[in-house]
């Protein structure tokens, strides 16, 4: 391999390279935007009344699935009836 060859290829590693490392940092500020639209919709939320922290919950549980919580709420119940709190 002739020294030509060996910085063609090295060019076009970094170049790669370059463009790996720009779409991912593109990705992070997309990912911030996101965050920041978020915050503000559950701002809006907390603004007109609504229980944020319950919300949250509400949209973890739209992401298991149902049998799941309904084994982790049987749990839950057990758990209560066991230290008087049912």
């Amino acid at each position: 391999m002739s020294i030509t060859e060996t910085v063609d290829s090295h060019a076009v590693a970094a170049g790669e390279l370059r463009q790996f490392i720009e779409t991912y940092e593109q990705l992070e500020a997309e990912k911030k935007d996101i965050a920041d639209r978020q915050k503000e919709v559950m701002a809006e939320a907390k603004a007109r009344g609504y229980d944020t922290r319950v919300m949250r919950k509400v949209i973890a549980l739209r992401k298991r699935k149902p049998d799941e919580i309904a084994e982790e709420e049987a749990v839950l119940e057990m758990y209560k009836a066991a230290l008087g709190m049912a």
